[in-house]
């Protein structure tokens, strides 16, 4: 972690002027080669590159209590700015056409250098989707890639968690303040990212969390990583904005197929037919990346319990389950108790009660609609 002191308050103002976003201070960085430079130029200099608003903002005294409260943030174990000035600034965020001037982190930071694989997916997301989200991130994580998402509702949280349960971790990119956790229901998630992964944001500390905000942090989880995997994903959906830039930057995109019946599959299908490359396995994605390293199934390692939904490994013995004539009528799609009841012959009230069974034993689940989805 970067002391505070090593930290200059000349950064500090830049971040804290009010009306100076990023695309002004990389353009005063471009110019003047530093916040120092920038803070010594006179009005006349700046007003060449800044409205007469932004002027003031950077002229003025800064707020001595915004201030303070930056540099007791910092002082707060795990807690760092990184510039553009650090050495370790991520080369990838370089690489895409405005990097941040200055990332709020707060963990290991050290993340930032490795090699990382963004996923990301629907709030609202299916149990299915849920756990496919989780078990790729714990399969490429376990072969050494760290997880970047968004530490929205859902498929982003998931994708947190199999991070974490594997070698690489994980690291969220957030739309307002570090010293602010939304979604509030991600509060322990935010908590075990900052202890064992890391947690960044390009916004000053305080800032609230504003619609703006979130398709800004996504050119981050695409600009940090090597790629970026769809898991489930409505059309017109911030997910497909976070495809889109992928392609822009230059990044591999990878898309989880799912029923043609199912809205969230709608979004994945069109990045398909878009280019994006359809993935079955962790091992897919691999051998895109032509990445090396093995995956280390969790059935091999003492560390973990067993038991986990291991559907991103490409090879695994499974005991064969008995066969069930309802699982059986589920052929993947969201099914109507109607259409499960002409499938197999039983009547609603029997279908009922074994619906109920099934669900509580986590092999199926119920969907918005009353429909039901088999859980792999």
């Amino acid at each position: 972690m970067k002391d505070v002191s090593s930290v200059p308050d000349a950064w500090l103002r830049l971040a804290l002027a009010p009306g100076v976003g990023n695309t002004s201070l990389i353009r005063l960085l471009t110019a003047f080669g530093s916040p120092e430079a920038v803070l010594a130029s006179g009005r006349a200099a700046l007003t060449t590159h800044l409205s007469r608003a932004q002027c003031d903002a950077l002229l003025a005294e800064p707020d001595a209590a915004q201030l303070d409260a930056a540099h007791a943030w910092l002082a707060q174990p795990g807690n760092s700015l990184m510039t553009l000035a650090d050495a370790d600034y991520p080369k990838t965020l370089l690489e895409i056409a405005d990097p941040p001037a200055m990332l709020y982190c707060k963990g290991r930071r050290s993340l930032l250098s490795q090699p990382c694989l963004g996923i990301v997916g629907s709030r609202n997301a299916t149990p299915q989707g849920v756990r496919d989200a989780e078990a790729f991130a714990q399969a490429l994580s376990d072969a050494g890639l760290t997880i970047v998402s968004g530490l929205a509702l859902g498929i982003d949280a998931a994708a947190h968690r199999g991070g974490l349960a594997g070698a690489g971790s994980s690291v969220a990119i957030i739309g307002t303040g570090l010293d602010r956790i939304y979604p509030a229901r991600n509060k322990a998630l935010a908590h075990r990212l900052a202890e064992s992964g890391l947690i960044v944001s390009e916004f000053a500390l305080g800032t609230p969390p504003l619609p703006g905000h979130f398709p800004r942090r996504n050119r981050l989880i695409s600009g940090l990583s090597r790629g970026v995997l769809v898991v489930e994903a409505a059309p017109n959906s911030g997910s497909l904005i976070t495809a889109r830039v992928a392609t822009e930057q230059g990044r591999e995109v990878f898309a989880i197929p799912g029923s043609i019946h199912s809205p969230l599959a709608r979004g994945c299908h069109t990045l398909i037919k878009q280019g994006a490359k359809l993935v079955e396995s962790a091992a897919d994605i691999l051998d895109e990346l032509a990445w090396q390293q093995r995956l280390t199934p969790p059935v091999l390692r003492e560390d973990r319990p067993q038991g986990e939904c291991l559907a991103a490994y490409p090879l695994r013995v499974q005991p064969e389950a008995p066969s069930d004539p309802v699982l059986d009528a589920l052929d993947g799609a969201p099914t109507t108790p109607d259409t499960l009841a002409q499938r197999t012959g039983l009547t609603l009230d029997a279908l009922s009660a074994k619906l109920l069974t099934l669900e509580l034993d986590g092999r199926i689940a119920s969907l918005p609609g009353g429909r039901y989805q088999k859980i792999h």
